[in-house]
């Protein structure tokens, strides 16, 4: 005879699927969440599906309004930008510091990863490549000795995925320019190189993605198409 799954674990399926197709696009900013449909395609009842929106408002991925329901948040580029300048500062300074604390085994694993990353590049998964993206700066940070600069760069990631933005989502291009540099980023840590020189090239990598985003942004705004 089947047990029935706890409405806890129906409540996770339902908020692990929505923010699935949140972050891969398929629920685009301003997509009204419909419970009944919604419960309707993973087989669960509404309660569960209601439970998991609230959560997503909760990490403003979701907004409700009345008469409206629950939809999609948009991103704000304002606060992608101010968060993107920030992280590269901190992130940057970070790694610099992690650099010379870092074992060779951890560089060959930051390796590793960067080439499942490349391997992405072939059937892309902006999702996918994303999580692997935040594993690889996390072993290139994670040793850095100084806990506020830490605190800041975990804080930054944080509201980062507040703000729903894979870059590599709306940019892909980008995907594969990250590699390259992450291959960069790699041959510097194994070379020995500088604390100012990491620390730069860490910074223009973090900038080179915010770049990416905002000229997709406005290569894609109405103005810049010459919509009223």
């Amino acid at each position: 005879m089947s047990v029935a799954a706890p409405a806890a674990s129906k409540s996770e399926l339902a908020y692990t699927s929505i923010l699935q197709r949140i972050s891969d696009g398929t629920y685009g900013a301003g997509y009204r969440l419909v419970l009944g449909r919604i419960a309707s395609d993973l087989g669960i009842s509404v309660v569960p599906v209601r439970e998991a929106i609230r959560r997503l408002e909760a990490e403003k991925l979701v907004t409700f309004e009345r008469n409206v329901g629950a939809t999609v948040a948009g991103i704000d580029p304002t606060e992608y930008l101010h968060t993107m300048q920030t992280l590269s500062i901190v992130e940057g300074a970070a790694t610099a510091l992690s650099a010379p604390l870092l074992t060779p085994a951890e560089v060959d694993q930051a390796e590793l990863i960067n080439e499942e990353m490349r391997r992405c590049l072939e059937d892309f998964d902006p999702v996918r490549f994303t999580a692997l993206n935040h594993q690889f700066h996390t072993i290139l940070y994670s040793h850095c000795p100084n806990p506020h600069i830490l605190d800041l760069v975990h804080r930054g990631w944080g509201r980062l995925r507040a703000l729903r933005s894979s870059t590599f989502a709306y940019v892909p291009g980008r995907a594969r320019e990250s590699v390259t540099e992450h291959a960069s980023l790699i041959s510097l840590l194994r070379e020995g190189a500088d604390t100012n020189t990491v620390e730069h090239a860490a910074r223009d990598h973090r900038a080179a993605t915010l770049t990416a985003y905002l000229n997709h942004t406005r290569t894609n705004s109405p103005s810049e198409k010459g919509n009223p």
